[in-house]
This record gives C-alpha cells, structure tokens and sequence, in this order.
C-alpha cells in the first residue's frame, strides 16, 4: 500500500529527493504520491521534517 502525505506537508521536497522510483511530484502547494510507482519502502517517511507522510 502506498504512503500518503497529509496536509501538514510544507512543500520542501525532502520526500521527493530520498524516492528510490520518483513516486513523489508537487501539486499545487504540496507534496503527492503517485500510488502504482510507490513500492512502500519508507524512506519519504523519515526524511520528512514535519512528520506528514504516513502508511
């Protein structure tokens, strides 16, 4: 299942840059997940400051 990014997302693209299969792109003022490129691997998760992505 894929990770979500919820609206606490600040827009800083540190998601974007640890994505191992560049599942994440900006839309509008944050952050999205494009569910059939994520492979659930987390590593969004803990580069995220405001803790906002989540399983």
């Amino acid at each position: 299942m894929a990770h979500k990014i919820s609206d606490e997302c600040i827009n800083c693209a540190a998601c974007e840059d640890s994505c191992p299969v560049n599942a994440i792109t900006e839309q509008g003022d944050k952050r999205v997940i494009n569910a059939e490129t994520c492979i659930d691997c987390g590593a969004c998760v803990d580069t995220c400051p405001v803790n906002a992505i989540s399983a």
